[in-house]
């Protein structure tokens, strides 16, 4: 399905980038694997879970090229996709799942692991976006390009997960601006949510996995390739969830249960109307928990 085609896998040296850049090597693609090698925090750095994941992609049956850097720069961004399209002649698509994560109570959180979080996550995605659409400017396909953002269940809210909650929910937001931005221009922007096990799952609180058949990485792959294949041409700016056996849509946030009052507004009307409205159909005090 991917025979010929060059697919950019960052944060593939462990994970579920690791799986995703397998098994697009077991599609057919040419696989350039990128990850800096740190740990799950984002310390240290080291070429070789790139250089081994490249030679588990040439095991299955694609070309890969190891690459070692750190995604969230620009610069690099754009040195990544170049070489890319050296070594093989073209580059078709970015799956960016490069990501660390740091979580601590919401009164510990210091700013240097805040902009440590936000700047990896949402810092690369914008990186190796714009390094995709700079690169597509000068190399024109006859075909679309794909680009797509990883986001996770913990978008929707996770208890003790802030700074990597609102860098996945952020995600989100910027797959649907980029998707709208590059509609014309032959660029294809989704989001997708994996459900599957990864380094980062210790990291989150045990109540959250404790009792749960948490499903192999590589069931992931499948829907990536699908979304860097020709079957996907068209399809923009949707959120789709992979995890095992399942994919499903996920639905954009949208107003309901609208109400509406001739003459504006008080803080007494809405209190009276509030209860009536919401209180009937939802628990108003509403507990946040990762995407199943």
């Amino acid at each position: 399905m991917l025979s010929g085609r060059t697919v950019v896998v960052t944060g593939g040296g462990h994970g579920v980038g690791e799986a995703v850049a397998i098994e697009l090597g077991r599609y057919g693609a040419n696989v350039v694997v990128n990850d800096l090698g740190t740990s799950p925090e984002g310390d240290g750095s080291d070429p070789e879970p790139a250089e081994t994941t490249a030679e588990a992609v040439r095991e299955a049956g694609g070309e890969a090229l190891a690459h070692y850097g750190d995604a969230s720069s620009m610069a690099y961004a754009e040195e990544l996709l170049a070489d890319a399209s050296d070594t093989f002649g073209r580059v078709d698509g970015v799956a960016n799942f490069a990501g660390i994560v740091r979580n601590d109570p919401i009164a510990e959180i210091d700013r240097e692991d805040w902009d440590a979080v936000l700047g990896v996550h949402l810092g690369s995605h914008v990186a190796q976006l714009r390094a995709l659409v700079r690169h597509a400017e000068d190399h024109p396909l006859d075909a679309e390009r794909s680009f797509v953002g990883v986001s996770s269940g913990a978008a929707v809210g996770g208890f003790g997960q802030l700074p990597y909650a609102t860098a996945k929910a952020g995600v989100l937001g910027f797959v649907r601006s980029a998707s709208d931005e590059l509609r014309d221009q032959g660029i294809r922007v989704n989001a997708l949510v994996p459900g599957a096990e990864s380094r980062q799952n210790s990291y989150f609180p045990a109540s959250e996995s404790e009792g749960r058949d948490i499903p192999d990485p590589k069931h992931v792959g499948p829907t990536v390739g699908f979304l860097m294949s020709d079957a996907a041409e068209g399809v923009n700016g949707l959120t789709i969830r992979a995890s095992g056996e399942m994919i499903a849509l996920v639905s954009d946030p949208q107003a309901t249960r609208v109400a509406y009052r001739e003459g504006g507004w008080t803080p007494e009307t809405v209190a009276a109307k509030f209860t009536e409205v919401f209180g009937e159909h939802e628990n108003l005090d509403r507990k946040r928990y990762p995407l199943e």
